[in-house]
């Protein structure tokens, strides 16, 4: 004979799926505050910080495929395409020391947009940018000399780069003096294309699986970050 009815049934999965929420609730605000105290103790050596939105959700992303082993250096790459071409939204940072290390120009791709990034694809031959989280892969040299590999996580939206060859690389039209000429960064086949006297120490960093992650807000972000590696 039980001892429980049928609405005591009820009542206890009631209650365990309000505990799990409850349970979920807290550890996010755990994660907020983790992630706000990072960013407010942020070394900009002398950069300017990214915007908190973007960071955020990089951090965040960061966070879970660090604990999924899939990331095995203390290095996140963010690139806020929200931001104009002509201004550098690009920042390498140390999260073992917690410090920005490189700020630059970024390139995107010529079909996405004009100073601002405005259309994304994960398409072959789209020369649009691709968003959301990468693995930096391996170092290699090509035509654009050294260049570094980099395998997309995300399905349907970045899981062609290493097919479409979307790497990061050095290029003259990534530079203060380009932006003068043209009024605006040049731009490239889909990549993330650099300053060419940036390019070797920031691959040097970045390069055998760190995190990138490249931001717009079109995205939402948080959603995605759930179906990383899913």
């Amino acid at each position: 004979m039980s001892f429980f009815s049928s609405n005591n049934s009820s009542f206890i999965e009631s209650k365990k799926h309000k505990n799990k929420f409850e349970h979920i609730a807290k550890l996010t605000a755990i994660s907020d505050v983790m992630i706000t105290s990072v960013y407010q103790n942020l070394n900009a050596n002398q950069f300017v910080m990214p915007h908190y939105e973007s960071f955020a959700a990089a951090l965040k992303g960061y966070y879970k495929l660090k604990e999924q082993g899939m990331a095995k250096k203390e290095i996140l790459t963010l690139i806020d395409f929200s931001l104009s071409s002509n201004t550098r939204r690009l920042w390498v940072i140390n999260l073992a020391t917690n410090t920005i290390l490189f700020h630059s120009l970024v390139a995107h791709g010529r079909n996405t947009g004009e100073e601002f990034a405005t259309n994304f694809s994960n398409k072959p031959s789209s020369f649009q940018s691709s968003l959301g989280f990468y693995i930096t892969g391996e170092v290699y040299t090509g035509k654009h000399g050294l260049s570094l590999k980099l395998d997309g996580l995300e399905k349907g939206v970045n899981c062609n780069a290493r097919s479409r060859a979307v790497v990061i690389h050095g290029a003259d039209y990534v530079s203060d003096s380009f932006i003068k000429e043209h009024k605006r960064l040049g731009r490239s086949q889909g990549c993330p294309a650099l300053p060419n006297e940036l390019t070797l120490p920031i691959i040097n960093v970045i390069k055998n699986q760190s995190v990138l992650f490249i931001y717009h807000p079109s995205r939402k972000s948080v959603e995605e970050i759930e179906k990383l590696t899913s």
